[in-house]
């Protein structure tokens, strides 16, 4: 009888890093072109990515209770596996907030949240290709600095959009479904930070 194959924990890590950068690329084109005739159809595609990724998530966590040896302790594992599907849950909760609130259209920067939030997921999946080789990378702390730098764009963006919310607009209902929609930009891109501190502090751990 054949040895079973060993699991290949990081290369699972990283097919959910890639999938939060497929899903935030595809609303990242919602936000940039966005129209009502065509939106569910690019909706159902986050949503399928999504869906995906909660199966390698599970694959992951059964993988988990059995395994004798892991390459990195299994709740690191766990927790960073969580987090990517805590970004790419945040990216299919955008979809539906552009539904339920009824979004006609894009208020004016909604863009440039929505290009961090790309720049921010192609970051953390740049730096999941690379902790296979935490111990010997010489790129994996910039990956995870620029991460962080993204993150302070994306507060400046936040604090300013916040702002002219607040100062220009006149309708109460805009203000309160745009409120929402900012917070949840803001908190994808909060999320994606997190995942790149947890490959920093799990790189510190292992070296």
């Amino acid at each position: 009888m054949g040895r079973k194959k060993q699991y290949n924990y990081f290369k699972k890590m990283a097919q959910l890093a890639e999938n939060v950068h497929v899903a935030a690329e595809i609303l990242e084109e919602i936000v940039d072109n966005y129209s009502t005739d065509n939106f569910a159809e690019k909706a159902e595609k986050i949503h399928e990515v999504e869906k995906k990724s909660d199966h390698i998530v599970e694959e992951l966590t059964n993988e988990l209770y059995d395994a004798f040896i892991t390459p990195i302790e299994r709740e690191d594992i766990l927790v960073v596996s969580e987090r990517l599907d805590d970004i790419l849950d945040g990216i299919n909760a955008m979809t539906y907030l552009f539904e339920n609130l009824v979004i006609t259209e894009m208020r004016a920067e909604t863009d440039k949240f929505a290009a961090l939030v790309t720049k921010a997921a192609k970051g953390v999946h740049e730096a999941m290709k690379e902790f296979p080789k935490f111990k010997n990378s010489k790129t994996l702390k910039e990956l995870i600095s620029d991460v962080n730098e993204v993150e302070s764009q994306g507060d400046r963006l936040y604090s300013r959009l916040k702002k002219r919310l607040f100062s220009e607009e006149q309708d109460v209902l805009e203000i309160v479904k745009w409120k929402e929609i900012y917070d949840e930009f803001e908190l994808i891109i909060n999320y994606n930070e997190d995942a790149v501190d947890l490959i920093d502090g799990m790189t510190i751990k292992n070296t």
